[in-house]
């Protein structure tokens, strides 16, 4: 029997169920010795009314994932191909996780709820389905800092340890097990779209298109875009427009995901799927997070090439609907639009109102130029120089005629700023594998949701067109 949330704001809605004969496959969970409620969301678990939740509730749906009321009966495990570091991969999809529950928030945005580590899958090939502690642990870390850094990302949702020694080649095992549930818009991947053409399935396509179109909607194209209306046109200049903007994002957070595989890319221009992430120690184009990255692909000054190459997989995708030309067209903005976004990013997390494309780009530039010559790292950076305050030269001239944007917050004249290295990181988690000793996590979850707070919302461009109400 499926226990019933009580709060009037859990609002249960599953559009996914019209795709579900083809987009996945039905699963069970896995079933573990035992649960242990490690993480819980209260802030975003209370935009899907699902704050109320006892403990003991939360661990049926969260550990046992029984199905919660109203939504899917049974969990989906989704299918789609990739290109893995420009190797396409017919063979992949939710290897171990899946699509538990959807939602709608207070404004009517469809949300998701999905699993990483929660059991097998026809997709798992060789993998167990299982996901170390370690790795919720770091997911909890990258989501908070991101969202703290203004980056629209995937929420860490729920982490619940799950009494299993598990073996893995990059951690000393055997090490502890967890699953962990994110919160996000959407889970339709560029590997969607894929899989879809490698298949010739021309009728799903078209109704993929049109179900992102309705659950991740945003204004139509340029007025002077060739074939703004046609749908699969209207899906890529929306595609285009989101991943720029995450691409300038993790630029100016300094943030490397490190696998910028098709299979990563979400449609609703969300960043998830967290494995080898890391933040620079300095301002390198070629730092690299994974380790088997050997070429540099994925590195930090390439990733907006990876989003865009990634963006073209997705018109590729959609000539089985569309046009060569307009797809194209809506390709050929992303340059454009990376830059305007940059520009606005850099201003937001400088604290100075932007003054437009070109002079912002010259700010840029200047405050790039002195992050390689000092070596400062970019969280120092970006708290030094607040509203402008201790910019001397060349960069004191880049500054010039920028106003600091209103509004003070006591973190500005703290001790200095949150970060997010790798060996902050490795402490926080010694903490947990040698004393169980959890504070030093609930710590820095804390001081990066007060340096969210100091930042406040980023701006947005001009026609803002992440996934707005579909109702």
């Amino acid at each position: 029997m499926r226990a019933e949330p009580q709060a009037a704001s859990y609002r249960p809605d599953t559009p996914i169920e019209t795709l579900a004969d083809w987009i996945g496959d039905a699963v069970e969970p896995a079933d573990f010795p035992k649960t242990e409620l490690r993480f819980r969301n209260e802030r975003h678990a209370a935009t899907v009314g699902l704050d109320d939740l006892s403990d003991a509730e939360w661990l049926r749906h969260f550990g046992r994932f029984e199905p919660l009321a109203g939504n899917l009966p049974q969990p989906l495990a989704l299918r789609y191909h990739g290109h893995q570091f420009r190797v396409y991969n017919p063979e992949i999809g939710d290897g171990r996780g899946f699509l538990y529950a959807q939602l709608r928030d207070a404004d009517g945005r469809l949300l998701d709820l999905g699993t990483k580590g929660s059991g097998q899958t026809p997709w798992s090939r060789r993998g167990d389905g299982r996901l170390t502690l370690k790795g919720a642990v770091r997911e909890i870390l990258a989501t908070e800092m991101l969202e703290a850094l203004g980056v629209y990302t995937s929420k860490t949702f729920s982490v619940v340890e799950t009494g299993e020694a598990l073996t893995r080649g990059d951690e000393p095992s055997p090490t502890r097990s967890a699953v962990m549930t994110r919160l996000s818009h959407g889970h339709i991947r560029i590997g969607t779209f894929q899989r879809l053409l490698a298949l010739e399935e021309r009728a799903h396509m078209a109704q993929l298109v049109d179900y992102c179109l309705a659950q991740f909607p945003g204004p139509p194209p340029p007025e002077d875009a060739p074939g703004r209306e046609d749908p699969a046109v209207r899906l890529m200049h929306l595609v285009v427009e989101r991943l720029a903007d995450l691409a300038a994002s993790w630029m100016v957070a300094g943030f490397v995901h490190g696998v910028l595989n098709t299979d990563n890319m979400n449609i609703s221009g969300e960043s998830f799927d967290y494995g080898p992430w890391r933040f620079l120690p300095r301002w390198d184009p070629g730092f690299t997070a994974a380790y088997f990255d050997h070429q540099g692909l994925y590195a930090f000054g390439r990733q907006p090439e990876a989003l865009h190459w990634n963006c073209g997989q997705l018109a590729v995708a959609l000539r089985l609907l569309a046009d060569a030309p307009p797809l194209i067209a809506a390709m050929e903005r992303f340059g454009p639009l990376y830059m305007e976004a940059i520009g606005r990013r850099w201003c937001w997390r400088l604290g100075v109102a932007s003054r437009g494309p070109e002079a912002d780009g010259r700010l840029v530039a200047a405050c790039e130029k002195a992050l390689s010559d000092s070596g400062t790292a970019p969280d120092a950076f970006f708290f030094a120089h607040r509203g402008g305050r201790g910019a001397e030269g060349s960069l004191a001239e880049a500054f010039a005629g920028y106003e600091p944007v209103a509004g003070a917050h006591p973190y500005w004249n703290g001790g200095g700023p949150q970060s997010m290295l790798i060996e902050e990181v490795e402490t926080i988690w010694a903490a947990i594998a040698e004393n169980d000793d959890w504070q030093p996590l609930a710590d820095k979850v804390a001081a990066l949701r007060e340096m969210g707070a100091a930042h406040g919302p980023p701006p947005q461009p001009a026609g803002h067109r992440r996934a707005e109400s579909a109702t």
